[in-house]
């Protein structure tokens, strides 16, 4: 069985796409991955190791963006052979399509460029697996659209991720009726519980959050019947370079994971 169709399982566990905001050095991917790795084998987890390699979505321009290109992806393949788990990563142009299906399973649309047509058609085409997050503007029914772009190419793995709406300038809010909505367009729905947590549009440049509310939304997320969930996690948020400010700790995850699992068997038995 191939990964899409593990991913499409109703009636198996949820599975976990997490990992840092963005490759910060050479040794942090490595860590954190190991950890998570232990974790999701132990829990029956299905798992993709998630980072960016390149952040271009930046409210002030002296914020990190990366160690380069080659290098990150690089690391993200090396993720991948040494833990035997697929890798997932974001694209911001049609131009990167290509050279990050080189080195990853998974290829992510960010949020903010979910109607990008030229964009969702080129990472269609590489025939890897796409994982669309929904727009913090759009409702779910428009996320339709945004399928469709990707069926029309012949490429028909799709993932769509809920990361909240925009509630005013400052905050976001989930709205749990997404999940079943896009589940109607039959493909699994993932549900991000450290994004739909931001608070952007700060007075700083640097984007705000409640990371306290992680385990409360990562627990509706479930109890609601997503089918997959999406963290950031960092060995120390706070010195994240980053996205710091909504991530959950590293040592936080398994307690958290734990608790998921309990409450998808408990839906799975309903």
């Amino acid at each position: 069985m191939n990964l899409y169709e593990n991913l499409r399982k109703k009636n198996s566990n949820f599975f976990l796409m997490a990992g840092p905001c963005v490759i910060e050095n050479e040794q942090m991917p490595f860590e954190i991955a190991k950890e998570l790795v232990n974790m999701c084998h132990h829990l029956g987890i299905e798992f993709i190791f998630k980072a960016s390699y390149r952040k271009a979505n930046r409210s002030r321009l002296d914020s990190f963006t990366g160690i380069g290109d080659e290098k990150a992806l690089k690391l993200l393949a090396e993720v991948r052979e040494r833990f035997s788990v697929p890798v997932v990563t974001d694209i911001h142009s049609r131009y990167e399509a290509d050279m990050a299906a080189d080195y990853v399973d998974v290829i992510q649309i960010p949020a903010f460029l979910c109607r990008q047509t030229d964009l969702l058609v080129a990472a269609a085409k590489t025939d890897k697996i796409i994982n669309i997050k929904k727009g913090q503007f759009l409702s779910a029914h428009a996320m339709r659209f945004a399928l469709d772009k990707v069926l029309s190419c012949g490429n028909d793995k799709v993932l769509l991720t809920e990361r909240g709406n925009m509630f005013g300038y400052q905050d976001l809010i989930v709205d749990f009726r997404n999940i079943p909505i896009m589940q109607s367009f039959d493909v699994p729905v993932i549900v991000d519980v450290t994004h739909s947590l931001q608070q952007p549009n700060q007075s700083s440049g640097v984007s705000g959050g409640l990371p306290q509310m992680i385990g409360t939304i990562a627990k509706a997320a479930i109890a609601t019947g997503c089918d997959g969930i999406f963290m950031e996690t960092h060995p120390n948020p706070s010195l994240a370079k980053s996205d710091g400010a909504n991530m959950i700790p590293l040592c936080e995850v398994e307690e958290l994971l734990k608790t998921l699992v309990k409450i998808r068997s408990a839906i799975t038995k309903k």
